[in-house]
């Protein structure tokens, strides 16, 4: 699978930890930035991997910043993007799984690395339920279609 990674100056050690993880399962690791930690904006680094998926360059993204909150909230301003925060393995695995979520948001500070490992392997091991979720997510896309500029 090929996955965005980005992150601000906050996430930026949890990256590290992912990108081992990612790389050792497999997956194909596009780097959307920050590389350092050195003070940034999020935003910057959230659009570009958000519309990353949106326009199908990478599968998934993963972004990180310190609470998760201002990835969350950027990802999900991109068309076509259904980015969702994740604390834990059933946020993580619901998420997926009933959401169809494309863009996995992490929280760099409040969340230890073993658990983030587990929360990413979750969430990439977690299918679409489709049936009754698909309708839902179908609403979902149909105003996202209709109500972005």
């Amino acid at each position: 699978m090929k996955i965005a990674l980005a992150n601000d100056h906050r996430g930026y050690s949890a990256k590290t930890i992912i990108t081992e993880l990612l790389t050792r399962k497999g997956h194909e690791i596009v780097d959307a930035g920050c590389n350092d930690t050195s003070s940034c904006d999020y935003p910057d680094y959230a659009i570009g991997a958000s519309k990353m998926v949106a326009d199908a360059r990478v599968d998934q993204a993963i972004l990180i910043c310190g609470t998760g909150i201002g990835m969350s909230i950027t990802a999900n301003k991109v068309h076509g993007v259904r980015a969702a925060l994740c604390h834990d393995e059933l946020t993580a695995q619901l998420a997926r799984k009933h959401n169809d979520a494309n863009v996995l948001c992490l929280s760099g500070d409040l969340v230890g690395h073993a658990l983030m490992e587990r929360i990413v392997e979750t969430w990439l091991a977690t299918p679409f339920e489709s049936g009754r979720h698909q309708r839902r997510v179908d609403k979902i896309n149909e105003y996202d279609k209709h109500h972005h500029a």
